[in-house]
């Protein structure tokens, strides 16, 4: 289905794949554009290395756009790509255990005086959520991370991995539940409450 959208017309995912298994080269080029860099931020969740993220992406794509898979459903390619991603990386994660901080992803760059105090509480909020994060059950993690992080449905992310609707409505539900224990043990309180 074609859309128009501020004067272009936008193509539905399963349709630009199905027009690349037509032969038309450029349709890939689309998909890749729209969800590249997003597959490889997931990616890069498991593994903490933006270039080997990077290869993975591609790796992805070119393992989803080999196979000529019939894929129907809006949401359906998208879901496709993510689980093809989420197998790679548990795989690669399984060849190379070992994590490497690379001298080039480190900001030495201090920024104006005024920002500093900011900047180090949402600093010290981020890696405490993301310290939480990784404390959860990897199942809660990954429908925490695509729910709320990707903006998936829980029909979408479902897809990815291997449940039913209910199911990830429960995951999302007990993940929350369980990163707020986690970050409350921590030291963090709720305004809500």
């Amino acid at each position: 289905m074609k859309r128009i959208r501020g004067g272009m017309c936008v193509i539905s995912d399963e349709m630009a794949y199905r027009e690349y298994l037509e032969g038309r080269e450029e349709s890939a080029d689309i998909l890749v554009d729209r969800y590249g860099d997003a597959l490889t931020y997931y990616i890069n969740g498991y593994i903490h290395d933006i270039h080997e993220s990077e290869d993975l992406m591609i790796e992805a794509f070119a393992r989803v756009f080999a196979k000529e898979r019939s894929i129907d459903g809006k949401g359906s390619f998208r879901a496709y790509l993510y689980k093809t991603a989420r197998n790679l990386t548990i795989r690669h994660t399984q060849k190379h255990k070992l994590w490497f901080l690379h001298l080039d992803e480190v900001d030495f760059e201090l920024p104006s005086e005024e920002l500093v105090e900011t900047r180090l509480l949402q600093n010290e909020r981020e890696k405490c959520l993301y310290e939480a994060m990784a404390k959860l059950k990897t199942e809660y993690r990954e429908a925490l991370y695509l729910v709320s992080i990707e903006g998936m449905s829980y029909s979408e992310a479902g897809k990815i991995l291997g449940k039913s609707e209910q199911q990830m409505t429960n995951l999302v539900h007990r993940g929350k539940k369980s990163l707020r224990k986690i970050l409350e043990q921590g030291g963090f309180s709720y305004a809500d409450e």
